[in-house]
């Protein structure tokens, strides 16, 4: 009885293990690195995780505003380069807080892919496109926090 039990067990582990090894779990976790290089870059000021995971053609359009009760305003279009330059100096000095992080994948297709990113400046959407095989961010749209 209890050999049965064993076999049954691993019977039943083995469908669990496979689903987690898909292309399509491979993927989603490709779309989430792409988006972590891309907050974690900026967060410590690394370049080289911008240049991993966002398109040299990327349009970033956003909205800010300096109080709760301000008017939101719309921010000029940032492209890659601003990005980059932007990336080297934003937390430089290692003092700004970077503990609000977090990824949420909403939709991975075969060439095209979605997700969130809540970030210390505020929440950005991202939108991601494979090119030659790896993930990578081509439009961002972001606001601030909204107040609460």
């Amino acid at each position: 009885m209890t050999k049965a039990w064993l076999v049954l067990a691993a019977v039943s582990v083995l469908p669990v293990a496979a689903a987690q090894s898909t292309p399509a779990t491979a993927e989603k976790a490709a779309v989430q690195q792409a988006a972590l290089d891309y907050v974690e870059g900026i967060y410590t000021s690394d370049t080289t995780r911008i240049e991993r995971s966002v398109h040299p053609q990327l349009a970033k359009r956003g909205f800010w505003r300096d109080s709760a009760t301000a008017p939101w305003g719309p921010q000029e279009t940032m492209t890659y380069d601003q990005l980059i330059a932007l990336t080297k100096t934003w937390n430089a000095k290692k003092n700004r807080d970077t503990t609000i992080k977090k990824v949420d994948v909403l939709d991975v297709l075969d060439q095209t892919a979605v997700a969130k990113v809540t970030a210390m400046w505020g929440i950005d959407y991202l939108q991601l496109a494979k090119y030659d095989g790896r993930w990578k961010i081509i439009h961002i749209l972001w606001q601030a926090h909204p107040a609460r």
